[in-house]
């Protein structure tokens, strides 16, 4: 047999077992990933969004105020500020300043506010005053970025169209050996092959739940951790 022949046939071969380690770890990933949900499942049964809201209006206002900020303390904003703004033409309408009065303790609040009355005048010219349900559509309003987008379809509408990549969910999938991707993004599309569809919304909730009660950026507790025997980094 020809040098060139036999060196294709190795090359052929080497591809071939390269592959199927590489779709044995994938499996094995995925089952390490279908692990977590269940166990964390188990653990957070009422795992859901922390923010306040009653309408998809509410959300999107509440996700844009969460942005480097607690969600307790945004809680205790927005009732002031729905009960003033209640519709996206009144916060189109609003002056800014008096939106800043009111979010003033959620820190960055000039440009919150500005955030704010941009989404509420583009849902009010191209969308009836209601909130799209879309990815692209939600995208293209001021303020609104795919991690908040998620957020709102996911919560309000019900709709798994990706996951929410906050810092617990970046955080917690580094720790449990998900994905090695610091990017947001691309965080979020090493995650969504790991998880059934169904899952992406709640998984979110999960980790978030899982990341402020247990394991913690700073004293993590490891030695109450559900998860201490699959994850590694519990040592």
């Amino acid at each position: 047999m020809p040098a060139s022949k036999t060196k294709a046939k190795a090359g052929a071969k080497t591809g071939a077992k390269r592959g199927a380690k590489t779709g044995e770890k994938a499996k094995a990933l995925q089952k390490q990933a279908r692990t977590i949900e269940r166990l964390l499942r188990k653990e957070y049964p009422d795992a859901h969004c922390e923010l306040d809201y009653r309408s998809p209006l509410e959300l999107a206002v509440a996700t844009i105020l969460s942005a480097q900020c607690t969600d307790k303390r945004v809680n205790m904003v927005t009732p002031a500020l729905f009960a003033r703004f209640p519709t996206a033409a009144a916060l189109a309408e609003a002056d800014q300043s008096d939106i800043e009065e009111l979010i003033n303790s959620t820190g960055f609040f000039r440009n919150k506010a500005k955030s704010i009355i941009g989404m509420a005048k583009a849902v009010v010219a191209k969308h009836g005053g209601e909130i799209p349900r879309t990815m692209d559509e939600l995208f293209a309003l001021p303020g609104i970025g795919r991690k908040t987008a998620n957020v709102i379809l996911g919560n309000a509408f019900g709709i798994n169209e990706g996951v929410v990549v906050d810092t617990h969910v970046a955080r917690l999938s580094k720790l449990l050996g998900l994905t090695r991707e610091t990017d947001p993004v691309k965080i979020e599309l090493a995650l969504m092959p790991l998880f059934p569809r169904t899952s992406w919304a709640l998984l979110s909730h999960l980790l978030i739940w899982h990341g402020r009660r247990v394991c913690d950026a700073r004293k993590p507790r490891c030695a109450d951790c559900v998860l201490r025997r699959i994850c590694p980094s519990a040592a």
